[in-house]
């Protein structure tokens, strides 16, 4: 239960995107926000609009213009990314003496440079080897090292990014904070009458899509009743009705901080693979299955043993003994909590 504040406060939520987008931090933002005012606060939010059609440097100074406007009477700002909302954010706060918190959920610096490379790094082997920038990535690491020194808090949603944070940027333990991911109830799903692996998401070098394929492709010299199916730009209803009636949820990113997919799957009792470079290995090791994403082999080894029946109804009742849960209101109250502190 929720415990309100002795006053409804202003509370700014500064995010790049917001339904009708749709995505993990569009679900994440609206979510937040209607669970900020069922504890009695005014909330208003700020999103991406004509900033979406502008370069970057313009789009932040108008998102920045927006927000000043928005400043008055505020008590708080919830930035939830680093780059798009973060950085306008966090310099608004400062030159107004506003407090704010920033949610980290995934590292933009890391993941537009594996994109824009090419190549296969994972997190952690990213800041290990600390790849020479080109321009346009110093930028961006300029942007992101400010947000991190320059916010009133840090909120990560693993301790597992939390220590590779603290540890490459020198973060004050004092400002950082975990709130760790929606994990909703049990939901009604259908037992499958095919083995298919099911992904969502964008086809990229970070997401491993190219890796996985091919290890299907060896997959299915062995096991022809094993198919992949490879989702993209598709609704939340629409993904979560396959997820309903999938086989089993795969998802063997390069690094994944957080997947909520994987949480989703989870609420549908359905056995999944995971990559092991993720925040939530530490918590469901002993319920999923956990592959090294550089590792075909690997994969493909996992697939073949998810896709036995009895391994399968194994997996599949771990799942189901999982019933821990992190409701929308539970966060909400972690964020109203932190604020309290600071």
């Amino acid at each position: 239960m929720i415990k309100i504040m002795p006053q409804q406060l202003k509370i700014i939520i500064a995010t790049g995107i917001y339904p009708p987008a749709v995505g993990g931090p569009a679900t994440y933002a609206k979510n937040l926000t209607e669970a900020l005012r069922k504890a009695g606060n005014r909330v208003v939010v700020l999103s991406y609009k004509l900033e979406k059609k502008l370069p970057v440097g313009v789009r932040h100074c108008l998102y920045f213009c927006r927000l000043v406007a928005s400043l008055f009477g505020a008590d708080l700002i919830i930035a939830l990314d680093i780059f798009s909302a973060g950085f306008p954010a966090v310099l608004a706060a400062k030159i107004f003496g506003k407090k704010i918190i920033v949610r980290v959920g995934g590292d933009f610096l890391w993941e537009s440079y594996v994109n824009n490379t090419g190549e296969a790094l994972t997190l952690k082997e990213f800041y290990a080897k600390a790849p020479q920038l080109d321009a346009k990535h110093r930028l961006i690491s300029f942007f992101q090292g400010f947000v991190l020194r320059n916010c009133s808090v840090l909120v990560f949603n693993t301790q597992w990014q939390r220590d590779i944070f603290r540890r490459e940027y020198g973060l004050e333990a004092k400002k950082i904070f975990v709130i760790e991911n929606f994990y909703g109830p049990k939901l009604d799903s259908t037992f499958p009458d095919k083995k298919v692996f099911l992904w969502i998401g964008r086809e990229n070098k970070l997401k491993n899509t190219e890796l996985l394929k091919s290890a299907f492709a060896e997959v299915k010299k062995q096991n022809q009743q094993i198919e992949l199916e490879l989702s993209s730009n598709i609704s939340f209803d629409a993904g979560q009705k396959k997820i309903s009636e999938c086989y089993a949820f795969v998802l063997p990113s390069l690094s994944d901080v957080g997947p909520n997919l994987i949480l989703e799957a989870m609420q549908y009792n359905k056995p999944f693979i995971l990559t092991r470079e993720t925040g939530l290995f530490e918590k469901l090791k002993d319920i999923g299955i956990f592959v090294d994403p550089q590792n075909q082999e690997d994969i493909k080894n996992k697939i073949l043993f998810l896709a036995n029946d009895e391994n399968y109804s194994e997996y599949k009742r771990r799942v189901a003994d999982f019933k821990f849960t992190h409701s929308w209101q539970e966060i909400a109250q972690e964020f109203l909590d932190i604020y309290s502190r600071i």
